[in-house]
């Protein structure tokens, strides 16, 4: 079998702050200046810029130290945990 035909796997690197806690508090933060959270975190990870999450309580530190591939693990992990 050709490298191009073998799966590769993908291994998430841990952090210090869940990807889950760090989605709870941006959401939180984006709720209290009154955004639509969903929409500002759709916009983010569609274009990877900062200026959809607000810098309230660090909301955007918070979510710059994880990469968007963290997050979106850990969305579709959340979304999926029923089927297994």
């Amino acid at each position: 079998m050709s490298k191009m035909e073998e799966t590769m796997m993908f291994k998430s690197v841990g952090s210090e702050t869940s990807a889950r806690e760090i989605l709870q508090q941006v959401y939180a933060a984006l709720q209290e200046k009154g955004y639509d959270p969903i929409n500002q975190l759709v916009g983010y990870l569609m274009s990877g810029d900062p200026v959809y999450i607000t810098s309230h309580n660090q909301a955007r530190t918070k979510i710059r130290k994880l990469e968007r591939y963290e997050l979106l693990e850990e969305l579709v992990a959340y979304y999926l945990q029923d089927l297994k």
